[in-house]
């Protein structure tokens, strides 16, 4: 550790979930030492030869640890191998990497039975606390019982692995619009503007809008105004006059929106220039509907895009979706049944809805597909639905973006309060993650919709439940 002082050293104790959720891990604790248990080397190694898409995390972190410990001799192993430099306060500092032997330690140490996995863990780190009382010892894990279970045990530092969160609070999320007090054109009063073709631009001083980031939407308190930020300096905004009436006459096969908050979440996905958008909100804000209604519109009606591809995450999919019988659009087609639903609502006063339906599908090229069968493909003049986005993490979420191509429109939707997996809360979503991200990215938009819109039973449940 260098000359840093003994209240500056810690000690980071990682859990196997950790190293699952991000198998590069170890390496983000920049001059601290980093513990990897026994016990997690030995869950990684079950795991890898699974036929489950975790365990190619799992082999991708055995990987990476075998390349800073390959030339280790044991006796290094137990003292230490040095990290990857980094600098910290202009000076080089290196971190260590441990392997521990958490079998060797007594089951007394935290009290907890040592037949379980978590508990060796446990063990290690309580271990270490009692061994080095002057260093502060961290548990990492993403396992909201363990935490509570190493705290019980007297474990001082217990923290989730937060590299990759970007808020502390899910209320600090980008609702991607902003609404300003009173009426927009009486407070800028005279401003710059240009006419390009069918687009208005304004001109506008950015101490008027405050902080704003690319593509972000502005609306007032009267009601008559709605804009778009299209670039802006320390000084000035330039924005995008989209028109409240323009903006809620807009209609995509055959649906028009319901709110504002619908009509700039039409304003994004149809528009072609926009090369991911990203819905957030309440279940039956009508996330999937419009998702589906803009790419028919596009694919069908314009032609622009070739096909849609729709695909979600859920646990079940993400590790095996070999139980049910038929083809991968077959066996895709109950996890996907919003979308079905959704296309029946969109034809529900034709003659046939299901023939509709059928034919749709079969117009638009709608495939279903895994999100295992996602990796290595390149995708190329699509429209690609993501549902139930919060469900992913952060690095899921760019396995899939980074398989879009050229021509191709992602479209991400998702509630952070429906999260399913284990380990991910809202502000460790990858949902969250590509949000914040993407909040500067010239070719993305983001759209919080607010206001349940599915039937007042389902806006009482939401305000009330």
């Amino acid at each position: 550790m260098g000359k840093m002082r003994a209240e500056e050293k810690k000690m980071y104790v990682l859990d196997t979930n950790v190293l699952l959720h991000e198998p590069l891990a170890f390496l983000s604790f920049e001059e601290h030492d980093v513990i990897i248990p026994m016990t997690v080397l030995e869950e990684l190694d079950h795991i890898k030869d699974r036929k489950k898409d975790v365990s190619r995390d799992a082999r991708v972190a055995i990987r990476s640890l075998e390349g800073v410990l390959h030339n280790a001799t044991p006796e290094e192993m137990i003292e230490g191998v040095a990290l990857p430099s980094t600098k910290v306060d202009e000076r080089t500092a290196n971190g260590k990497l441990l392997i521990v032997n958490d079998h060797l330690f007594a089951e007394q140490i935290s009290g907890l039975p040592g037949n379980e996995n978590d508990h060796r863990i446990i063990n290690s780190a309580v271990h270490l606390q009692n061994q080095y009382p002057d260093i502060k010892v961290v548990l990492v894990t993403k396992d909201i019982n363990m935490r509570l279970k190493a705290k019980g045990a007297g474990l001082k530092f217990v923290e989730d692995y937060r590299t990759d969160q970007l808020i502390d609070d899910i209320s600090l999320l980008s609702s991607g619009h902003k609404k300003l007090s009173g009426d927009f054109w009486q407070t800028v009063g005279q401003c710059k503007s240009d006419q390009e073709g069918r687009e208005l631009h304004h001109t506008v001083p950015k101490d008027l809008l405050g902080d704003v980031f690319i593509n972000e939407y502005l609306l007032d308190d009267g009601g008559h105004f709605a804009a778009r930020v299209e670039s802006f300096t320390d000084d000035e905004v330039t924005i995008l006059d989209l028109g409240y009436e323009r903006l809620m006459s807009r209609m995509a096969w055959g649906v028009r929106p319901k709110n504002i908050y619908q009509a700039m979440a039409m304003n994004a996905l149809l528009d072609t220039h926009m090369d991911l958008v990203i819905l957030t909100g309440p279940a039956g804000c009508g996330k999937t509907l419009l998702a589906l209604a803009c790419a028919l519109e596009l694919v069908i009606e314009q032609g622009i895009y070739d096909k849609v591809i729709v695909t979600r995450n859920t646990p079940e999919i993400a590790e095996s979706i070999g139980y049910l019988p038929g083809t991968e659009e077959e066996k895709m087609a109950p996890w996907l049944a919003a979308i079905t639903d959704s296309l029946e609502v969109l034809h529900k006063s034709d003659q046939n809805p299901i023939s509709s339906r059928n034919y749709i599908m079969e117009k638009a090229n709608i495939q279903f597909k895994s999100v295992n069968f996602m990796r290595g493909r390149s995708i190329q003049n699509a429209i690609v639905i993501l549902d139930e986005s919060q469900n992913l993490t952060a690095a899921q979420l760019k396995t899939i973006i980074t398989r879009c191509g050229e021509g191709t429109k992602l479209i991400c939707s998702g509630n952070l309060a429906q999260i399913d997996s284990s380990y991910l809360t809202p502000v460790t979503s990858g949902l969250t993650y590509l949000v914040e991200r993407f909040k500067n990215f010239e070719g993305s938009a983001t759209v919080n919709l607010n206001g349940v819109v599915r039937s007042r039973l389902a806006a009482f449940a939401e305000e009330n439940l």
